[in-house]
């Protein structure tokens, strides 16, 4: 009964957005390049700007490649505990990483904490290149999940989000790769909450570089990224009750604001549903 009331006034909501277009009008200005704040369940955006100009995205290009990755996982072609080894390529990707020497190995489960807890480069390609043979061929891969999402703006050059010319999406079509993740492998939490973990027997420490993990009632996730290019961003994700939100913030000038827009558009989607209450 309650997940059905909250549906209705989810709709109550919705429906005032189309109706009334002074709702939307009054909205503040979030700092940001490119905002969008998504419903998850329905998909709907409830805010946007600049949705659908693009732009790097940075790291944030890793909720596609864990996405690729957990989808092959469940087709049972990799395994939570296969050991993958990395290859000089992998090695030597640089930029944010866990220090992965050529010939080092890996089980994939600390592969993904990695990716997902400290957004290790080095470990994002060492599971593309598990997936699909090579780097170059799993970005092919990227590109055609991407279309079969309806992410019509969106091109990937790599796997970990480093700026390459043409690696370029939006912030709706990374809101609609953030909600196909949350939506299908909920199990993504389970690394996107971590806040500290360690790898190699203790050796090596992780923390998550998702701070709103420590200010943020119901945050769930999911990706930061940040570049010369790309600027500070993240894909926020946040559940209360039955309502999940995903916030995605493109081009802030520090991680102070990013995370600032990312609580208050997660703030503005919260309040305008209790409001239907």
């Amino acid at each position: 009964m309650k997940r059905h009331f909250l549906g209705f006034c989810l709709a109550a909501v919705l429906l005032i957005g189309v109706f009334c277009p002074l709702v939307r009008a009054e909205t503040p200005d979030f700092p940001a390049q490119a905002l969008v704040l998504m419903e998850a369940s329905t998909g709907q955006v409830l805010y946007e700007k600049s949705a659908h100009v693009q732009r790097p995205c940075a790291s944030i290009t890793k909720v596609m490649t864990l996405l690729l990755v957990f989808e092959a996982i469940d087709a049972g072609t990799l395994h939570l505990d296969d050991v993958l080894t990395a290859s000089a390529h992998a090695a030597g990707m640089g930029g944010s990483d866990i220090w992965l020497k050529e010939g080092e190995q890996m089980t994939v489960d600390d592969l993904i904490k990695a990716c997902v807890v400290m957004s290790a480069n080095d470990a994002a390609v060492v599971l593309a290149e598990a997936v699909a043979g090579s780097e170059a061929a799993f970005v092919e891969r990227m590109n055609a999940r991407a279309k079969e999402l309806g992410m019509q703006s969106t091109t990937f050059r790599n796997a970990c989000g480093l700026d390459e010319d043409g690696h370029l999406s939006t912030a709706r079509d990374v809101a609609i790769m953030s909600r196909e993740m949350l939506l299908n492998h909920p199990e993504i939490e389970n690394y996107c909450t971590v806040w500290m973990d360690t790898l190699r027997g203790g050796t090596t420490q992780l923390v998550n570089t998702n701070k709103l993990l420590k200010s943020y009632n119901g945050i769930t996730g999911l990706k930061t990224g940040t570049t010369g290019k790309a600027g500070v961003c993240i894909s926020a994700s946040a559940s209360r009750d039955d309502l999940r939100l995903i916030a995605v913030v493109l081009g802030s000038s520090s991680g102070k604001e990013r995370f600032a827009a990312a609580t208050s558009l997660l703030d503005y989607g919260f309040a305008m549903f209790e409001s239907a209450l």
